[in-house]
């Protein structure tokens, strides 16, 4: 079974979610998700991985474009809770990065809403302390 088939679970999808989110797989993760999707990161508008997204192609751009602004080896991630409920779920965590630019650490928790239809993630919302991270990645330091 693939990791897009129809017999593929909520959850196997969720863990190779996490399996390509922790091994950097932009390509990857990109894959997991429906041609169309419902895609939102909310944070300031300077920032330029924040916002809605609506095509698959758009996945692995974000990714390429986060990663490199934080310190190589230095990020910590954890999902502590998972829960499902038919075609979604929510993911609960934290993630700790250092900023490249401005050499600011710092820790948010974080929740991924997912609905995932046959094997692909149709919609992905991540709610994350978005001060803390304008106030990390900006250089006025807000």
């Amino acid at each position: 079974m693939s990791a897009t088939s129809p017999t593929c679970t909520v959850q196997d999808t969720i863990s190779r979610f996490l399996a390509l989110l922790a091994a950097g797989d932009a390509e990857g993760l990109a894959g997991l998700f429906a041609d169309d999707v419902d895609w939102f990161v909310p944070g300031d508008s300077s920032l330029p991985w924040t916002g809605a997204r609506s095509r698959r192609e758009e996945v692995s751009a974000y990714f390429r474009t986060l990663w490199p602004v934080f310190v190589e080896g230095a990020s910590e991630s954890e999902i502590g809770h998972i829960v499902v409920d038919g075609d979604e779920a929510a993911l609960f965590g934290r993630f700790t990065h250092t900023v490249k630019s401005t050499g600011r650490r710092f820790t948010t928790p974080v929740a991924f809403h997912l609905t995932i239809r046959d094997g692909r993630i149709e919609r992905l919302h991540l709610f994350e302390d978005t001060l803390a991270v304008a106030q990390a990645m900006l250089p006025t330091g807000r």
